[in-house]
C-alpha cells in the first residue's frame, strides 16, 4: 500500500486517479482549492485525506504536505495534476492571462514538487508523475500559451528524472490526448482569443473544433487512471508516456517531422562549428 498525494483531485483526471488509487487499496491525500469539493467527488473513506490547497499559495503548499505526512507518515507517489487550459492565438492572449496560467500549471507544480521532494529523499524512494499534455509535445494553433506551460512541464520532468537518477526517486511526465473529462468545459478551460479576425481559419477554427469535441473525446479517463497506476507501480517507469491513440499519433507525426527537417537542413545545421573543432 502506498500513499498518494494528488493535486486537482475534485474532478476530471485527478478525481479518476484518486478513485483508482483508493480502489487499489492505497492511502490518498486528495487536494483541491476547497476540500469539500474532494469529499463531494470521492466520498468519505478512512484512507482518504481531503486537503484544501491552492498550488499558487506557498504557505498552503507547505501546510498540505505537512498534513499529509502527519496523517500517513510518508508520501510515495506525487501526482501533479492541478491546472487549467487556455485557448487563443498567441497574439491574442495578454501577459496577465499568460502569467496566470504559468503560475498554476508551472510554478504551482514546482512549488508542490519542491515541498514533497525532501520527504521522498528522506525515504530514499518515490514517484513523481507530472500530468502534462500531448500539447506539451506537439503544439497546435490556439494552444500556444497553454502548450508552453506543458512544454515547460516536459523540460522540468526530463531534467528532474536525470537529477534524481541515483536517488530511488523517478519522474515521469504523462501526455494525455483528448479524454472525456470536463476539461473542455468553462470550469477547466478558458477561451480568451477571438479578437483578431486574421486567425479565423487557424486558431479560431481549432477552438471551434475542440468545443464540438466535448463529450465525444476518444479517451476513457478511468482507463487513463489505471494506466497511471501501472506506471507508478513499475520498477522502471518511463520518463514520458503518451495516453490515447490520438496522443500516440501526434507523437509519431512530430517525430517524423523533426527527423525530416533534421535531414533536410543537416548541412546548414552542421556548418556552424569552428573549422578546427575536433
Amino acid at each position: 500500500m502506498s500513499v498518494w498525494f494528488i493535486t486537482g483531485s475534485s474532478r476530471g483526471l485527478g478525481r479518476e486517479i484518486a478513485s483508482a488509487a483508493l480502489a487499489a487499496g492505497h492511502q490518498v491525500v486528495a487536494t483541491a482549492r476547497d476540500r469539500t469539493a474532494v469529499t463531494t467527488a470521492l466520498g468519505e473513506d478512512e484512507r482518504l485525506l481531503a486537503v484544501s490547497l491552492d498550488v499558487t499559495d506557498a504557505a498552503q503548499v507547505t501546510a498540505a504536505v505537512q498534513e499529509a505526512t502527519d496523517a500517513f507518515g510518508r508520501i510515495d507517489v506525487l501526482v501533479n495534476n492541478g491546472g487549467f487550459g487556455l485557448l487563443g492565438a498567441v497574439e491574442e492572449i495578454s501577459d496577465a492571462d499568460t502569467r496566470e496560467v504559468f503560475d498554476v500549471n508551472v510554478f504551482g507544480l514546482l512549488a508542490v514538487t519542491r515541498a514533497v521532494l525532501p520527504v521522498l529523499r528522506a525515504q530514499g524512494s518515490g514517484r513523481i508523475l507530472n500530468i502534462g499534455s500531448i500539447g506539451g509535445f506537439a503544439a497546435i494553433p490556439s494552444s500556444g500559451i497553454y502548450g508552453a506551460t506543458k512544454f515547460a512541464v516536459e523540460g522540468i520532468t526530463e531534467a528532474l528524472a536525470g537529477e534524481l537518477a541515483d536517488s530511488g526517486i523517478s519522474a515521469t511526465v504523462v501526455e494525455p490526448g483528448a479524454f472525456r473529462t470536463d476539461f473542455l468545459t468553462p470550469g477547466s478551460l478558458r477561451i480568451v482569443g477571438r479578437s483578431i479576425d486574421a486567425y479565423a481559419s487557424s486558431a479560431h477554427a481549432v477552438i471551434d473544433k475542440l468545443a464540438a469535441m466535448d463529450g465525444s473525446q476518444l479517451g476513457d479517463p478511468a482507463k487513463a487512471a489505471m494506466a497511471i497506476l501501472e506506471v507508478a507501480g513499475s520498477a522502471q517507469p518511463p520518463v514520458r508516456i503518451a495516453l490515447g491513440t490520438d496522443a500516440v499519433a501526434r507523437v509519431e507525426a512530430k517525430l517524423k517531422l523533426v527527423a525530416r527537417e533534421l535531414t533536410e537542413w543537416r548541412g546548414l545545421s552542421e556548418s556552424t562549428d569552428f573549422a578546427d573543432a575536433g
